[in-house]
């Protein structure tokens, strides 16, 4: 029986990320490549460069993401190439996993995929790429048959460790090999370079007011900026356009020339070159937080209905969690409910601006005394 064709288009969606664009080369008996399949939220693809690293030291890595997080990787050392799959789009539904796993089987073999979020989805693209090996974690009921090796969730690590553990589910990392790392190149810096101008050399904190889940967005971002230009430093708000509302009353809080609203002007990399020269990241439980820990950038996190014990805390160094710890009913969802099950939303209006602000000055003056 002849197989299917592979439609040119499938093809298109391999780009490779070595040198930004430049082809990989083809290595003599290069080792088998590995496969990781990462199309969950922006946050976990960042959280998932540990494991990257990690594998690339084995042979070559191919990244599986949703297209809106393929930027990320941009000129990462330890990815050979970026495979966008627009699961929601045009590659939807089983005739997309078959396209797309065809395409993928001719960019092989592979050693081993690494499933990095578990669904059926993704191991049975596994499976079409041709991986002789698939490892995934045991908590993904569906997907298990699939799997030729169960790694073991631990609810109680980070979970850059656990999608490490996916590669050395046996052994104990230390800080550095779960930090997540991200590479801004030149263009990011020339962005970060326009957008910091307007501050005219102020040291600055970076606040990042959005969450895709509302109840997890603190309301007084407002304040805690007029707080921190008070004593003295300068706040950038990053995020994306959906953010600008936030943004624009942020602005409006604090004397002319001692704000700036990148919302929607940065990629997600230029927006992680600002977040890594500023002195603090002040966020949500959301991506920003973990863009922070990417480039090294001291956080704090502010946490609502979530909770750090859920494994997405901050790694950068010097780092701090700030939540209400005498709620009984938090923490109450996993990812943040669309509203407050209760109708009072404590978790986020019990935390007031002075604390986060003085939080984050005694935070960015621990960095800056480090720094000296």
């Amino acid at each position: 029986m002849t197989p299917p064709v592979v439609p040119s288009g499938a093809r298109d969606l391999l780009a490779p990320a070595t040198g930004r664009g430049a082809p990989h080369p083809t290595v003599p008996n290069e080792p088998p490549a590995s496969l990781v399949v990462q199309t969950s939220f922006l946050g976990d693809v960042v959280l998932t460069t540990p494991l990257l690293a990690e594998l690339a030291g084995r042979g070559p890595v191919d990244v599986v993401v949703r297209p809106d997080a393929a930027p990320l990787l941009a000129g990462h050392p330890a990815v050979r190439r970026v495979v966008v799959y627009d699961k929601r789009g045009a590659e939807r539904g089983v005739g997309g996993v078959w396209r797309l796993g065809r395409a993928l089987r001719g960019h092989g073999p592979y050693g081993a995929a690494y499933l990095a979020q578990g669904s059926p989805r993704s191991a049975a693209l596994a499976v079409v790429a041709g991986a002789a090996e698939r490892v995934g974690f045991d908590t993904s009921r569906q997907a298990r048959a699939l799997y030729t090796r169960v790694v073991r969730y631990r609810a109680d690590r980070h979970h850059a460790e656990r999608l490490w553990a996916l590669a050395r589910p046996e052994a104990v990392p230390n800080a550095e090999q779960v930090r997540p790392r991200l590479y801004p190149g030149d263009a990011e810096r020339g962005a970060a370079d326009a957008v910091l101008a307007a501050l005219g050399g102020r040291a600055f904190a970076a606040v990042a007011p959005g969450s895709v889940w509302a109840t997890k967005r603190w309301p007084y971002y407002a304040e805690l900026a007029a707080r921190l230009a008070g004593d003295g430093l300068a706040v950038v708000v990053v995020g994306g356009p959906g953010d600008r509302e936030a943004a624009a009353a942020i602005v409006a809080a604090c004397p002319p020339g001692w704000a700036v609203d990148a919302t929607g002007r940065l990629s997600l990399l230029a927006s992680a070159e600002v977040i890594r020269r500023a002195r603090v990241l002040v966020t949500n439980d959301s991506s920003p937080q973990h863009l922070g820990s990417a480039v090294g950038t001291p956080t704090v996190a502010v946490f609502g209905p979530t909770v750090p014990a859920f494994g997405f805390g901050p790694l950068a160094p010097g780092s701090v969690t700030a939540g209400v710890e005498d709620l009984a009913c938090r923490p109450c969802d996993r990812h943040g409910p669309p509203a407050c099950p209760l109708g009072h939303w404590r978790c986020m209006r019990d935390q007031p601006a002075a604390a986060i602000a003085a939080a984050a000055l005694a935070v960015a003056e621990r960095a800056q005394r480090t720094s000296e």
